[in-house]
């Protein structure tokens, strides 16, 4: 076992209980011109929970990706960082190709899908989770984690979209499997029917529990623990 993998596997121990829930909500982001930035994120066709103003010397936009627990934040005199200088924001998303589309429909200028080349940390491109490298298109294995996209918003802040379809193991509470939208609930039935029909195939015949089974997989693969054979 590699250094990096016995790095790795001291990462995921859970760590002690706490007695307080603390819920990341909110992602200030700087930016230059507020109309601009909220017709940008308009168009994304994100959710528009606030705009406040106190005269011409502060103002603060709030909106809220499809899905997604938490916030960003962005207005006059809310930040001292530098505009565009937001990097690394990741969304993550069930199906990569479907929210590359998504904002090609909308006018927005996304990457093409890409994936880590290996252990590589050093490289011409922009660092992201993988390293320096940006291989062309999705992860060859589909593996979850491993397939991206990136763009940036009207000033350069930069985003980037994660495809993740199974967590690993801890992530989740195997009692608080969610769906953030109905998309993402129908690509993990797609994901369960396609995998029950190994099972039948193994099995050797109609599985009358079918939706038992159905409900155990999108459980277990939520969670990150073994998937049913």
């Amino acid at each position: 076992m590699t250094t990096l993998e016995i790095d790795r596997d001291a990462a995921v121990k859970p760590s002690a209980p706490r007695g307080v829930d603390l819920k990341l909500e909110v992602v200030v982001i700087p930016v230059s011109d507020v109309d601009r930035a909220k017709a940008f994120y308009t168009r994304l066709g994100w959710r528009l929970d606030a705009d406040f103003a106190s005269g011409d010397e502060w103002r603060v936009i709030q909106f809220t990706p499809p899905g997604s627990a938490c916030s960003v934040i962005f207005g006059r005199n809310v930040t001292a960082a530098a505009p565009g200088s937001a990097r690394g924001l990741y969304l993550i998303v069930s199906d990569l190709e479907a929210a590359r589309q998504d904002l090609l429909n909308r006018g927005i200028e996304v990457s093409e899908p890409f994936h880590g080349a290996g252990d590589v940390h050093a490289g011409l491109d922009e660092p992201y989770l993988f390293g320096s490298v940006r291989a062309s298109g999705a992860d060859p294995k589909r593996g979850s984690y491993g397939s991206f996209a990136s763009f940036n918003d009207a000033d350069g802040n930069g985003w980037l979209f994660q495809e993740v379809t199974t967590r690993l193991p801890g992530r989740i509470a195997g009692d608080g499997t969610t769906f953030a939208s109905q998309v993402e609930l129908a690509a993990a039935l797609r994901r369960a029917a396609a995998a029950h029909g190994e099972h039948e195939k193994r099995s050797g015949g109609h599985d009358e529990n079918w939706a038992d089974w159905y409900a155990d997989y999108i459980v277990r693969e939520q969670a990150g623990q073994k998937l049913p054979s």
